[in-house]
């Protein structure tokens, strides 16, 4: 494979992980929220989550590799584990780097659930609260798609979309803490039959 492939490869699958991270963290507060896509069930949100997760990681993989294999700049395998290491643009690499040792740690303890418990499954996985705003600083550092009308409009309806999503979060987080327990007791006894 050439080098412009691989440059193409790479700025493509770089967008796609934005739009599927994106996805994710969406349906993840959604998720928590209990609020369920038209036209699936519950368990069908969980499942588009952890699929669109799993496919994240998948365009994450050929993102990394089309940068290691692109012989136009000098992205090793190290730099892809260690931020800010790199030679080449070390603040925007190593943000970028930083987001996929985050999601590594949510996939393989997500992986692990079962045995960790739900609560340090749970702490653990805040963490790709975190790595979405790294990875979308990567992208707009080091993209050379970066101010392309396309690539602004994409960048904003990602950054919309989540702030919509984490004000609906915390919305529905002041009105459950609100909640008095004489409310609550109120509440469960109403549902009682």
């Amino acid at each position: 494979m050439n080098s412009a492939t691989l440059w193409y490869a790479n700025r493509a699958t770089g967008a796609v992980c934005l739009v599927l991270l994106t996805v994710v963290v969406l349906l993840g507060v959604a998720v928590r929220l209990r609020t369920r896509i038209p036209g699936l069930p519950r368990f069908g949100t969980v499942s588009l989550h952890r699929a669109l997760s799993l496919s994240v990681t998948a365009f994450l993989a050929l993102h990394i590799t089309t940068a290691v294999m692109d012989t136009h700049v000098d992205i090793t395998v190290t730099d892809v584990l260690l931020p800010f290491v790199s030679g080449y643009q070390p603040l925007w690499l190593g943000l970028g780097t930083v987001s996929v040792d985050l999601l590594l740690a949510v996939l393989i303890t997500s992986l692990l659930r079962e045995r960790l418990g739900h609560r340090a499954w749970r702490a653990v996985h805040w963490l790709a609260y975190a790595a979405w705003p790294v990875a979308l600083v990567h992208g707009i550092g080091i993209g050379t798609d970066t101010g392309t009308d396309w690539m602004t409009w994409l960048t904003v309806a990602c950054v919309a979309a989540v702030t919509a999503a984490f004000a609906a979060r915390l919305v529905h987080a002041a009105r459950a803490a609100r909640r008095t327990p004489a409310a609550l007791l109120r509440t469960a006894e109403g549902a009682r039959p």
